[in-house]
C-alpha cells in the first residue's frame, strides 16, 4: 500500500532537505577548505600536540581537499534523490529505508532523517495492524478490540458457573495423508 498525502508531502520535504544539504556541502568540492577542530585544554591549560591555545579553547586548522568531501556529497545527493523518487512513486518502504540510511550516514546531523524513517515504519505497522495509520484511529480500534475481548471473556465466565450437561462425544481429527506417517505392520 502506498503512502498517504501527509507522508508524501513530508517525504518531499525530507528529500528536498537532503538535496539542500548536498548543495551546502558542494563548495568543499571546488577548492581546498580549512576545517578548525576545537578541544578543551587540559587542567594545566595546555593543548595536545598539533593544537594551539586560542582564548580558552585549543584549536587545530586542517586543510581538506575536494576528494575528502566527494564520497559524503555523492552519498547525500544519491540518497536524497532516492527519497524523492520513492516519494513520487508512493513507496513507503523505499522512503523509510533511504531516510534511515541517510540518517545513519550523516551521524548527528541525520537524526531528523532517522526519526522520519522510524515514523514511516511505525505508521506502516499501525496501518497493517489496525487498518489506519493515524495514532487516534489506531488507538480507537485497539480500544474496540480490547472491549470485544473483555465482553467475550465475561460471556465465557457466565457459562462456566452454569451447570453443564454431559459432554458430547468428541471425535479425533482424521489423520492427514500428507503429514501422518504410514502405520507399519508387524512384518518387516
Amino acid at each position: 500500500m502506498g503512502i498517504d498525502e501527509l507522508e508524501r508531502k513530508a517525504s518531499f520535504v525530507a528529500g528536498g532537505l537532503a538535496l539542500i544539504l548536498a548543495a551546502v556541502l558542494s563548495p568543499h568540492l571546488f577548492k581546498n577548505t580549512t576545517v578548525i577542530d576545537k578541544l578543551t585544554p587540559s587542567k594545566s591549560n595546555t593543548c595536545t600536540a598539533g593544537y594551539h591555545l586560542v582564548g580558552s579553547m585549543c584549536q587545530k586548522a586542517t586543510i581538506t581537499t575536494p576528494s575528502d568531501w566527494l564520497v559524503q556529497f555523492l552519498e547525500i545527493l544519491v540518497i536524497g534523490a532516492f527519497i524523492l523518487f520513492f516519494a513520487y512513486r508512493r513507496k513507503r518502504a523505499g522512503v523509510a529505508v533511504a531516510s534511515l540510511l541517510l540518517g545513519l550516514a550523516l551521524g548527528s546531523v541525520g537524526v531528523g532523517f532517522l526519526f522520519f524513517g522510524g515514523w514511516l515504519i511505525v505508521r506502516a505497522l499501525r496501518l497493517q495492524k489496525y487498518g489506519e495509520a493515524s495514532f487516534f484511529a489506531s488507538s480507537r480500534k485497539a480500544r474496540e478490540v480490547s472491549q470485544a475481548k473483555r465482553e467475550a471473556r465475561a460471556g465465557s465466565n457466565r457459562t462456566r458457573g452454569a451447570k453443564v450437561s454431559a459432554p458430547a462425544a468428541s471425535h479425533a481429527p482424521a489423520p492427514s495423508k500428507r503429514y501422518t506417517p504410514k502405520k507399519h505392520t508387524g512384518r518387516r
